[in-house]
Protein backbone atom coordinates (compact mmCIF):
# COMPACT_ATOMS: atom_id res chain seq x y z
CA UNK A 1 0.00 0.00 0.00
CA UNK A 2 1.34 3.45 -0.99
CA UNK A 3 2.03 6.11 1.60
CA UNK A 4 -0.73 8.41 0.19
CA UNK A 5 -3.42 5.73 0.36
CA UNK A 6 -2.29 4.78 3.85
CA UNK A 7 -2.60 8.41 4.98
CA UNK A 8 -6.01 8.64 3.31
CA UNK A 9 -7.32 5.64 5.23
CA UNK A 10 -5.92 7.06 8.48
CA UNK A 11 -7.71 10.38 7.75
CA UNK A 12 -10.98 8.59 7.06
CA UNK A 13 -10.70 6.69 10.33
CA UNK A 14 -10.10 9.91 12.27
CA UNK A 15 -13.03 11.64 10.55
CA UNK A 16 -15.33 8.76 11.34
CA UNK A 17 -14.36 9.02 15.01
CA UNK A 18 -15.34 12.72 14.95
CA UNK A 19 -18.54 11.83 13.03
CA UNK A 20 -17.57 14.01 10.06
CA UNK A 21 -19.10 12.81 6.80
CA UNK A 22 -16.63 12.32 3.99
CA UNK A 23 -18.01 13.85 0.75
CA UNK A 24 -18.54 11.34 -2.06
CA UNK A 25 -19.03 11.83 -5.79
CA UNK A 26 -22.47 13.31 -6.65
CA UNK A 27 -23.03 14.46 -3.06
CA UNK A 28 -24.27 18.01 -2.57
CA UNK A 29 -22.15 19.88 -0.01
CA UNK A 30 -22.50 23.30 1.61
CA UNK A 31 -19.32 25.36 1.73
CA UNK A 32 -18.18 28.84 2.71
CA UNK A 33 -16.54 30.95 -0.01
CA UNK A 34 -12.83 31.47 0.63
CA UNK A 35 -12.13 33.28 -2.63
CA UNK A 36 -14.12 34.02 -5.80
CA UNK A 37 -13.16 35.12 -9.30
CA UNK A 38 -14.49 34.69 -12.84
CA UNK A 39 -12.23 31.69 -13.36
CA UNK A 40 -12.65 29.79 -10.08
CA UNK A 41 -14.32 29.73 -6.66
CA UNK A 42 -12.72 28.05 -3.62
CA UNK A 43 -14.88 26.72 -0.77
CA UNK A 44 -14.19 25.66 2.80
CA UNK A 45 -16.22 22.52 3.60
CA UNK A 46 -16.84 22.06 7.34
CA UNK A 47 -13.39 23.51 8.10
CA UNK A 48 -11.91 20.17 7.02
CA UNK A 49 -11.95 20.09 3.23
CA UNK A 50 -11.15 22.59 0.51
CA UNK A 51 -13.17 22.38 -2.68
CA UNK A 52 -12.74 24.20 -5.98
CA UNK A 53 -15.23 25.13 -8.70
CA UNK A 54 -13.71 26.05 -12.04
CA UNK A 55 -14.09 26.11 -15.81
CA UNK A 56 -17.36 24.80 -17.23
CA UNK A 57 -18.59 23.89 -13.76
CA UNK A 58 -18.98 27.53 -12.83
CA UNK A 59 -22.63 28.52 -13.15
CA UNK A 60 -23.38 32.22 -13.19
CA UNK A 61 -26.94 32.13 -14.59
CA UNK A 62 -28.49 31.67 -11.17
CA UNK A 63 -28.38 34.82 -9.10
CA UNK A 64 -26.92 33.03 -6.06
CA UNK A 65 -23.86 31.93 -8.07
CA UNK A 66 -23.38 35.14 -10.07
CA UNK A 67 -22.21 37.45 -7.27
CA UNK A 68 -20.37 35.33 -4.70
CA UNK A 69 -18.02 36.93 -2.20
CA UNK A 70 -15.87 35.58 0.66
CA UNK A 71 -17.95 34.39 3.60
CA UNK A 72 -21.06 33.48 1.50
CA UNK A 73 -22.47 30.00 1.94
CA UNK A 74 -23.32 28.08 -1.20
CA UNK A 75 -24.21 24.57 -2.37
CA UNK A 76 -22.07 22.59 -4.81
CA UNK A 77 -21.97 19.06 -6.19
CA UNK A 78 -18.92 16.80 -5.75
CA UNK A 79 -17.70 15.58 -9.16
CA UNK A 80 -14.29 14.27 -8.05
CA UNK A 81 -13.32 13.29 -4.51
CA UNK A 82 -9.70 14.27 -5.05
CA UNK A 83 -8.17 16.28 -7.89
CA UNK A 84 -4.50 16.83 -8.78
CA UNK A 85 -4.17 19.22 -5.83
CA UNK A 86 -5.75 16.83 -3.36
CA UNK A 87 -8.86 19.01 -3.17
CA UNK A 88 -12.51 18.26 -3.79
CA UNK A 89 -13.52 19.03 -7.38
CA UNK A 90 -16.93 20.70 -7.22
CA UNK A 91 -19.63 21.90 -9.60
CA UNK A 92 -22.15 24.71 -9.32
CA UNK A 93 -23.67 23.57 -12.60
CA UNK A 94 -24.99 20.26 -11.33
CA UNK A 95 -26.16 21.76 -8.06
CA UNK A 96 -27.80 24.60 -9.97
CA UNK A 97 -29.59 22.26 -12.35
CA UNK A 98 -30.85 20.14 -9.51
CA UNK A 99 -32.14 23.23 -7.73
CA UNK A 100 -33.74 24.46 -10.94
CA UNK A 101 -35.41 21.09 -11.48
CA UNK A 102 -36.76 21.11 -7.93
CA UNK A 103 -38.18 24.60 -8.54
CA UNK A 104 -39.88 23.41 -11.74
CA UNK A 105 -41.47 20.52 -9.87
CA UNK A 106 -42.71 22.93 -7.22
CA UNK A 107 -43.99 25.34 -9.90
CA UNK A 108 -45.89 22.50 -11.59
CA UNK A 109 -47.50 21.32 -8.35
CA UNK A 110 -48.30 24.79 -6.99
CA UNK A 111 -49.16 26.44 -10.34
CA UNK A 112 -46.45 29.02 -9.72
CA UNK A 113 -45.20 31.42 -12.41
CA UNK A 114 -41.58 31.06 -13.58
CA UNK A 115 -39.54 33.02 -16.10
CA UNK A 116 -37.97 31.35 -19.11
CA UNK A 117 -35.59 32.75 -21.74
CA UNK A 118 -36.26 32.25 -25.45
CA UNK A 119 -33.19 30.80 -27.17
CA UNK A 120 -34.58 29.64 -30.54
CA UNK A 121 -37.77 29.36 -32.58
CA UNK A 122 -39.27 26.93 -35.05
CA UNK A 123 -42.62 26.62 -36.85
CA UNK A 124 -44.15 24.91 -33.81
CA UNK A 125 -43.16 27.43 -31.17
CA UNK A 126 -40.30 28.69 -28.98
CA UNK A 127 -37.35 26.78 -27.56
CA UNK A 128 -36.75 28.15 -24.07
CA UNK A 129 -34.49 27.62 -21.08
CA UNK A 130 -35.14 27.76 -17.38
CA UNK A 131 -31.56 28.33 -16.26
CA UNK A 132 -29.83 25.41 -18.06
CA UNK A 133 -32.95 23.26 -18.37
CA UNK A 134 -34.35 23.29 -21.90
CA UNK A 135 -38.08 23.25 -22.58
CA UNK A 136 -40.66 24.17 -25.20
CA UNK A 137 -43.35 26.84 -25.45
CA UNK A 138 -45.79 25.83 -28.24
CA UNK A 139 -47.45 28.45 -30.45
CA UNK A 140 -50.82 27.34 -29.09
CA UNK A 141 -49.66 28.24 -25.55
CA UNK A 142 -48.65 31.82 -26.33
CA UNK A 143 -50.76 34.66 -24.93
CA UNK A 144 -53.18 36.41 -27.31
CA UNK A 145 -50.91 39.43 -27.54
CA UNK A 146 -47.92 37.30 -28.62
CA UNK A 147 -49.77 34.81 -30.83
CA UNK A 148 -48.41 35.15 -34.41
CA UNK A 149 -51.56 35.97 -36.40
CA UNK A 150 -50.53 36.34 -40.01
CA UNK A 151 -52.91 37.00 -42.88
CA UNK A 152 -53.21 33.91 -45.08
CA UNK A 153 -51.29 31.79 -42.55
CA UNK A 154 -47.94 32.44 -44.27
CA UNK A 155 -45.54 30.05 -42.46
CA UNK A 156 -42.47 32.15 -43.29
CA UNK A 157 -44.00 35.25 -41.71
CA UNK A 158 -45.15 33.25 -38.69
CA UNK A 159 -41.58 32.00 -38.14
CA UNK A 160 -40.24 35.57 -38.48
CA UNK A 161 -42.67 36.71 -35.80
CA UNK A 162 -41.62 33.86 -33.48
CA UNK A 163 -37.92 34.59 -34.00
CA UNK A 164 -38.48 38.16 -32.83
CA UNK A 165 -38.89 36.75 -29.28
CA UNK A 166 -35.35 35.29 -29.16
CA UNK A 167 -33.48 36.73 -26.19
CA UNK A 168 -36.63 37.80 -24.36
CA UNK A 169 -37.84 36.51 -20.99
CA UNK A 170 -41.44 35.32 -20.74
CA UNK A 171 -43.55 34.52 -17.69
CA UNK A 172 -45.01 31.03 -17.96
CA UNK A 173 -46.61 28.15 -16.11
CA UNK A 174 -45.23 24.59 -16.22
CA UNK A 175 -47.89 22.33 -17.77
CA UNK A 176 -45.79 19.19 -18.36
CA UNK A 177 -42.54 18.02 -16.80
CA UNK A 178 -40.54 15.09 -18.16
CA UNK A 179 -36.84 14.26 -18.10
CA UNK A 180 -36.52 14.95 -21.85
CA UNK A 181 -36.50 18.56 -23.08
CA UNK A 182 -39.34 17.85 -25.53
CA UNK A 183 -41.51 16.81 -22.58
CA UNK A 184 -40.98 20.00 -20.57
CA UNK A 185 -43.82 22.20 -21.77
CA UNK A 186 -44.56 25.75 -20.70
CA UNK A 187 -47.64 27.95 -21.20
CA UNK A 188 -47.77 31.72 -21.39
CA UNK A 189 -51.49 31.59 -22.14
CA UNK A 190 -52.26 30.11 -18.70
CA UNK A 191 -50.52 33.03 -16.99
CA UNK A 192 -52.41 35.53 -19.17
CA UNK A 193 -55.74 33.81 -18.43
CA UNK A 194 -55.17 34.00 -14.68
CA UNK A 195 -54.22 37.67 -14.84
CA UNK A 196 -57.23 38.54 -17.01
CA UNK A 197 -59.82 36.37 -15.22
CA UNK A 198 -61.16 39.16 -13.00
CA UNK A 199 -61.57 41.33 -16.11
CA UNK A 200 -63.17 38.58 -18.21
CA UNK A 201 -65.70 38.00 -15.43
CA UNK A 202 -67.09 41.49 -16.16
CA UNK A 203 -68.29 40.41 -19.59
CA UNK A 204 -71.43 38.42 -20.31
CA UNK A 205 -72.98 36.84 -23.41
CA UNK A 206 -75.15 39.42 -25.19
CA UNK A 207 -72.98 42.43 -24.30
CA UNK A 208 -72.01 44.71 -27.20
CA UNK A 209 -68.43 46.00 -27.26
CA UNK A 210 -66.55 48.56 -29.34
CA UNK A 211 -63.21 47.22 -30.49
CA UNK A 212 -60.32 47.58 -32.87
CA UNK A 213 -59.23 44.89 -35.30
CA UNK A 214 -55.90 43.50 -34.09
CA UNK A 215 -55.45 40.73 -36.68
CA UNK A 216 -57.08 39.52 -39.89
CA UNK A 217 -56.97 35.83 -40.81
CA UNK A 218 -58.61 33.61 -43.42
CA UNK A 219 -61.04 32.31 -40.77
CA UNK A 220 -62.08 35.65 -39.26
CA UNK A 221 -60.81 38.74 -37.43
CA UNK A 222 -59.49 39.25 -33.90
CA UNK A 223 -60.50 42.41 -32.09
CA UNK A 224 -59.06 44.04 -28.99
CA UNK A 225 -61.35 45.83 -26.57
CA UNK A 226 -61.70 46.85 -22.94
CA UNK A 227 -58.74 46.32 -20.59
CA UNK A 228 -56.41 44.26 -22.75
CA UNK A 229 -59.17 41.88 -23.85
CA UNK A 230 -59.22 40.13 -27.20
CA UNK A 231 -61.82 38.03 -28.99
CA UNK A 232 -62.54 36.36 -32.32
CA UNK A 233 -65.25 37.19 -34.82
CA UNK A 234 -65.47 34.07 -36.98
CA UNK A 235 -65.84 34.58 -40.73
CA UNK A 236 -69.42 33.27 -40.51
CA UNK A 237 -70.26 35.97 -37.94
CA UNK A 238 -68.82 38.96 -39.79
CA UNK A 239 -71.85 39.61 -42.02
CA UNK A 240 -75.13 38.05 -43.10
CA UNK A 241 -73.85 37.57 -46.64
CA UNK A 242 -71.13 35.12 -47.60
CA UNK A 243 -67.54 36.41 -47.20
CA UNK A 244 -64.71 34.61 -48.98
CA UNK A 245 -61.68 36.65 -47.88
CA UNK A 246 -61.87 38.82 -44.74
CA UNK A 247 -58.56 40.47 -45.67
CA UNK A 248 -60.25 42.01 -48.72
CA UNK A 249 -62.80 43.79 -46.53
CA UNK A 250 -61.11 44.38 -43.16
CA UNK A 251 -57.70 45.65 -42.09
CA UNK A 252 -55.80 45.95 -38.81
CA UNK A 253 -56.75 49.15 -37.00
CA UNK A 254 -60.34 49.28 -38.26
CA UNK A 255 -62.98 50.06 -35.64
CA UNK A 256 -65.72 47.46 -35.24
CA UNK A 257 -68.72 46.85 -33.00
CA UNK A 258 -69.70 43.30 -32.05
CA UNK A 259 -71.84 41.28 -29.65
CA UNK A 260 -70.37 38.62 -27.33
CA UNK A 261 -71.92 35.27 -28.30
CA UNK A 262 -69.82 32.83 -26.27
CA UNK A 263 -67.35 32.75 -23.37
CA UNK A 264 -65.39 29.51 -23.26
CA UNK A 265 -62.47 29.06 -20.82
CA UNK A 266 -61.37 32.68 -21.17
CA UNK A 267 -61.88 32.55 -24.95
CA UNK A 268 -64.24 35.24 -26.20
CA UNK A 269 -66.26 34.79 -29.39
CA UNK A 270 -68.20 37.66 -30.93
CA UNK A 271 -70.59 38.44 -33.78
CA UNK A 272 -70.72 41.59 -35.88
CA UNK A 273 -73.77 40.53 -37.89
CA UNK A 274 -76.00 40.08 -34.83
CA UNK A 275 -76.15 43.80 -34.15
CA UNK A 276 -77.51 44.62 -37.62
CA UNK A 277 -80.91 43.67 -39.04
CA UNK A 278 -81.07 40.33 -40.83
CA UNK A 279 -81.69 41.20 -44.52
CA UNK A 280 -83.16 37.74 -45.11
CA UNK A 281 -86.27 38.77 -43.20
CA UNK A 282 -87.21 41.01 -46.11
CA UNK A 283 -85.96 38.67 -48.82
CA UNK A 284 -89.44 37.22 -49.40
CA UNK A 285 -90.73 40.73 -50.03
CA UNK A 286 -88.05 41.42 -52.62
CA UNK A 287 -87.82 38.04 -54.33
CA UNK A 288 -90.48 35.49 -55.29
CA UNK A 289 -90.27 31.87 -56.40
CA UNK A 290 -90.42 31.84 -60.20
CA UNK A 291 -88.80 35.27 -60.61
CA UNK A 292 -86.08 35.47 -63.26
CA UNK A 293 -83.24 37.70 -62.12
CA UNK A 294 -79.70 38.54 -63.08
CA UNK A 295 -77.01 37.30 -60.69
CA UNK A 296 -73.21 37.51 -60.46
CA UNK A 297 -71.12 34.39 -59.85
CA UNK A 298 -69.14 34.81 -56.62
CA UNK A 299 -67.60 31.34 -56.29
CA UNK A 300 -67.47 28.12 -58.28
CA UNK A 301 -67.61 24.86 -56.31
CA UNK A 302 -67.80 21.26 -57.54
CA UNK A 303 -71.40 21.15 -56.30
CA UNK A 304 -72.59 24.43 -57.83
CA UNK A 305 -72.36 28.21 -58.07
CA UNK A 306 -72.64 30.79 -55.30
CA UNK A 307 -74.48 33.71 -56.84
CA UNK A 308 -74.83 37.31 -55.68
CA UNK A 309 -78.33 38.72 -56.18
CA UNK A 310 -77.59 41.96 -54.33
CA UNK A 311 -75.11 43.17 -51.69
CA UNK A 312 -76.91 41.27 -48.92
CA UNK A 313 -78.62 38.26 -50.50
CA UNK A 314 -76.65 35.43 -52.07
CA UNK A 315 -78.01 32.16 -53.45
CA UNK A 316 -76.87 28.76 -54.65
CA UNK A 317 -77.40 27.27 -58.09
CA UNK A 318 -76.83 23.55 -57.56
CA UNK A 319 -74.93 21.71 -60.28
CA UNK A 320 -78.09 19.79 -61.15
CA UNK A 321 -79.75 23.13 -62.00
CA UNK A 322 -77.06 24.29 -64.42
CA UNK A 323 -77.89 22.08 -67.39
CA UNK A 324 -74.35 20.65 -67.52
CA UNK A 325 -73.68 17.41 -69.37
CA UNK A 326 -71.93 14.53 -67.60
CA UNK A 327 -68.65 15.09 -69.47
CA UNK A 328 -68.62 18.86 -68.92
CA UNK A 329 -66.69 20.45 -66.02
CA UNK A 330 -68.35 23.22 -64.08
CA UNK A 331 -65.04 25.12 -63.88
CA UNK A 332 -64.78 25.09 -67.69
CA UNK A 333 -68.33 26.31 -68.20
CA UNK A 334 -68.36 29.31 -65.85
CA UNK A 335 -66.03 31.92 -64.40
CA UNK A 336 -66.20 34.17 -61.35
CA UNK A 337 -67.71 37.55 -62.11
CA UNK A 338 -70.00 36.32 -64.88
CA UNK A 339 -73.50 37.80 -64.82
CA UNK A 340 -76.20 35.35 -65.90
CA UNK A 341 -79.96 34.95 -65.70
CA UNK A 342 -81.37 32.67 -62.99
CA UNK A 343 -84.80 31.54 -61.94
CA UNK A 344 -85.59 31.47 -58.21
CA UNK A 345 -86.62 27.94 -57.21
CA UNK A 346 -86.89 28.33 -53.43
CA UNK A 347 -86.46 30.84 -50.59
CA UNK A 348 -85.85 29.89 -46.93
CA UNK A 349 -85.31 33.13 -44.92
CA UNK A 350 -84.88 31.31 -41.59
CA UNK A 351 -82.14 29.10 -43.03
CA UNK A 352 -80.65 31.93 -45.12
CA UNK A 353 -80.96 29.83 -48.26
CA UNK A 354 -82.08 30.65 -51.75
CA UNK A 355 -82.10 28.08 -54.55
CA UNK A 356 -81.51 29.07 -58.16
CA UNK A 357 -81.73 27.53 -61.62
CA UNK A 358 -79.70 28.77 -64.56
CA UNK A 359 -81.63 29.98 -67.58
CA UNK A 360 -79.27 28.99 -70.36
CA UNK A 361 -78.70 31.32 -73.28
CA UNK A 362 -79.12 28.35 -75.62
CA UNK A 363 -82.71 27.95 -74.54
CA UNK A 364 -83.39 31.57 -75.33
CA UNK A 365 -81.80 31.23 -78.77
CA UNK A 366 -83.77 28.08 -79.38
CA UNK A 367 -86.96 29.85 -78.44
CA UNK A 368 -86.14 32.71 -80.78
CA UNK A 369 -85.44 30.26 -83.62
CA UNK A 370 -88.74 28.53 -82.97
CA UNK A 371 -90.51 31.89 -83.18
CA UNK A 372 -88.80 32.62 -86.48
CA UNK A 373 -89.84 29.24 -87.86
CA UNK A 374 -93.44 29.93 -86.86
CA UNK A 375 -93.30 33.33 -88.61
CA UNK A 376 -92.05 31.70 -91.81
CA UNK A 377 -94.83 29.12 -91.69
CA UNK A 378 -97.43 31.89 -91.37
CA UNK A 379 -95.90 33.74 -94.34
CA UNK A 380 -96.07 30.64 -96.52
CA UNK A 381 -99.66 30.04 -95.51
CA UNK A 382 -100.60 33.56 -96.51
CA UNK A 383 -98.85 33.16 -99.86
CA UNK A 384 -100.83 30.02 -100.59
CA UNK A 385 -104.11 31.81 -99.94
CA UNK A 386 -103.27 34.66 -102.41
CA UNK A 387 -104.22 34.17 -106.20
CA UNK A 388 -101.38 32.67 -108.16
CA UNK A 389 -99.39 35.01 -110.40
CA UNK A 390 -99.53 34.41 -114.18
CA UNK A 391 -96.41 33.62 -116.10
CA UNK A 392 -95.31 35.38 -119.38
CA UNK A 393 -96.88 32.91 -121.83
CA UNK A 394 -100.23 33.11 -120.04
CA UNK A 395 -100.14 36.89 -120.29
CA UNK A 396 -99.45 36.73 -124.05
CA UNK A 397 -102.29 34.23 -124.54
CA UNK A 398 -104.67 36.56 -122.78
CA UNK A 399 -103.72 39.35 -125.17
CA UNK A 400 -104.51 37.19 -128.24
CA UNK A 401 -107.92 36.24 -126.82
CA UNK A 402 -108.98 39.85 -126.44
CA UNK A 403 -111.09 41.24 -129.43
CA UNK A 404 -109.18 43.62 -131.68
CA UNK A 405 -110.59 47.06 -132.33
CA UNK A 406 -111.47 47.80 -136.02
CA UNK A 407 -110.59 51.04 -137.75
CA UNK A 408 -113.41 53.32 -138.68
CA UNK A 409 -114.12 53.27 -142.25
Amino acid sequence: MSEDKKNSHVLEALLEQDKIKIPRENDIVIGKVVSASKSEVRLDIDGVFIGIVRGPELYFEAEEFASLKPGDEVEATVIDEENERGELELSFKRAGQEKAWNKLEQALNDKEIVKVKVVEANKGGLLVKYYQIAGFLPVSQLSPENYPRVSGGDKTKILEKLKSFIGQEIEVNVINLGQDSDKIIFSEKDVWNKKQKHIIDKYKVGMVVDGTISAVTNFGVFISFGEGMEGLIHISELAWQRIESPEKIYKVGDSIKAEIVNLDNNKIFLSAKKIVEDPWKKAVEKYKVGDVIKGQILKINPFGLFVKLDDEIHGLAHITQLGINVKEKISDMFKTGDELDFEILSISPNDHRLGLKLIKEGKKIKAVKEDKKEDKKEDKKEEKEKPAKKDKKEKEADKEDKPKKTKKE
